[in-house]
């Protein structure tokens, strides 16, 4: 009989902090996080208003420095992480805004090719089939050549969760994705997202 321990492969945290310091610009807003979010996990993060969570995401996606302790998100360690190295973990992850920070003056699928571009991707018939892929997958496909104005707050936030997925990313951060739709709209954000 095998022993079942040494025949899995460990698994890998996709974030893990230890003994970390979050910032908030100069300040620190948690000491002392100790956290793991393993594949598959779906995980909330919750708290009252100005208790850290938006700088614990910041911090994930290497817009705020790690004060002290280590972190680490995809593979890079946060505590060690050079400049230069930023867009590859960006790329790992995608990031859905409460506030879905789509551009304005573009369709949909202009949006969408925005990131592909801005990401690397210089294939067009393969960035064309990965924007169809992924507004099918939320259920957008025939939006894709209207103006973010045209479309109701819970439509604008699939198209977010629709920026979110175009790399096949290996976590999938979102800051408050129901807190600016209605409840009807809100409860069906969970169930996209997993």
């Amino acid at each position: 009989m095998e022993d079942s321990s040494n025949t899995s492969a460990k698994r890998e945290p996709l974030v893990s902090f230890r003994n970390a310091d979050i910032l908030n610009g100069e300040s620190t807003v948690i000491y002392g996080l100790d956290m793991d979010i393993n594949p598959g996990d779906f995980v909330y993060i919750v708290g009252k208003v100005g208790t850290g969570k938006t700088s614990i995401i910041r911090t994930m996606i290497a817009e705020n420095k790690l004060g002290k302790g280590t972190g680490s998100v995809c593979g890079f360690r946060l505590d060690r992480l050079k400049d230069k190295e930023i867009p590859f973990l960006r790329r790992k992850v995608g990031v859905v805004f409460q506030d879905f920070q789509l551009l304005m003056d573009r369709t949909v699928e202009d949006n969408l090719e925005f990131v592909l571009k801005a990401t690397g991707w210089k294939d067009r018939n393969a960035a064309d089939r990965r924007i169809s892929e992924v507004l099918e997958a939320v259920g957008m496909k025939n939006k894709a050549h209207k103006m973010p104005h045209q479309l109701s707050g819970g439509e604008q936030q699939r198209i977010a969760i629709a920026r979110s997925l175009l790399n096949r990313p290996q976590l999938i951060i979102a800051d408050e994705p129901t807190g600016n739709l209605d409840n009807e709209t809100a409860d069906g954000i969970p169930k996209l997202l997993t």
